[in-house]
């Protein structure tokens, strides 16, 4: 096997096994890292992927041009603030209302509204707490070829 199927199945791991990572330095690994980006902000630019084998599938390359963005987007449905007016609590349209979009394309359009001149290729999952899920999107400069 190659370096790019080692990473992959360290991920793959953790989306099986409930997010616990065998290899016990690549859990306290990610345990930091987690760390860190809840205390950072929800989009934040980063020099390099964390998953090199996700973003070489979507053809990353270290050159200029390709741009990855870490977004972190809130888990769960809409939360909507309980209506003033009076009317019946089945008709107060609180609960169950869920976003028609994935949690993974919001990420991708929060991505698009702060990096305005760059396109989005692609997007994958990276990690997920119970508060937050986080993804890398993948972006290229729309001036380079």
């Amino acid at each position: 096997m190659g370096y790019y199927k080692y990473v992959g199945d360290l991920y793959r791991g953790l989306r099986k096994k409930l997010k616990k990572p065998e290899n016990s330095d690549f859990r306290s690994l990610i345990i930091e890292r987690k760390k860190q980006w809840r205390k950072g902000d929800s989009i934040v630019r980063s020099e390099k992927p964390q998953r090199i084998d996700r973003a070489r599938s979507y053809g990353y390359k270290a050159k200029q041009g390709f741009v990855i963005v870490r977004a972190r987007v809130r888990k769960g449905g809409m939360r909507k603030s309980r209506p003033i007016g009076g009317r019946k609590p089945k008709r107060m349209g609180v609960r169950k209302i869920t976003p028609s979009k994935s949690i993974q394309r919001i990420a991708e359009e929060r991505a698009q509204r702060k990096f305005i001149n760059l396109e989005v290729l692609g997007s994958y999952w990276l990690w997920e707490d119970g508060l937050y899920k986080w993804f890398e999107v993948f972006m290229k400069g729309k001036s380079h070829s």
